[in-house]
């Protein structure tokens, strides 16, 4: 299967919840990315009745897809770099906030073991006015398509159950 098939099955099964942008050049994120899924959610909290409000919560999640035939050490520390920064970037925290998450899904023709290992210890954490305006967390996943193999960092676990229902 191509890298480009895997993209569109993948893409496929995060269509339904999120918000699917593509990489044509006039998008709002970086070249290195082929796809941007973006996911919002609100909600509130009342004591008996809507004007006694509790509170606003807001939960995003930014996941950003990569399609690299070779994966190297050196690609995934840009490449993670480049996606954390990305989703930062478009965090609002404030009162509401309670968590953005970003993601970065890499589909690779084949890669290296250091670059598989360094996935498994990638971690980044940014926490907001020590988190009362909220948290991210980085999640980390890539699959080499060529072998159906895969790894993810200690945040990436849920994308990896994600992965296994989908064939590719």
């Amino acid at each position: 299967m191509k890298l480009e098939e895997a993209l569109e099955t993948v893409l496929h099964s995060y269509q339904a919840y999120y918000t699917i942008k593509r990489n044509d050049g006039q998008t709002d994120f970086p070249a290195d990315f082929s796809a941007l899924a973006e996911f919002h959610s609100h909600s509130e909290q009342y004591f008996l009745v809507k004007a006694a409000k509790v509170a606003d919560i807001d939960s995003n999640e930014y996941v950003f897809f990569a399609l690299v035939p070779r994966l190297t050490k050196e690609k995934v520390r840009e490449l993670s770099e480049l996606a954390w920064s990305e989703g930062l970037r478009r965090v609002k925290a404030g009162s509401g906030h309670r968590s953005s998450d970003v993601s970065l899904i890499i589909l690779c023709s084949t890669a290296d073991d250091e670059a598989m290992a360094q996935i498994k210890k990638m971690r980044k954490y940014k926490s907001y006015f020590f988190t009362i305006y909220g948290w991210s967390h980085f999640r980390l996943f890539a699959r080499v398509v060529d072998y159906k193999t895969s790894v993810c960092n200690r945040m990436g676990g849920n994308i990896k159950k994600l992965f296994e229902g989908i064939k590719i």
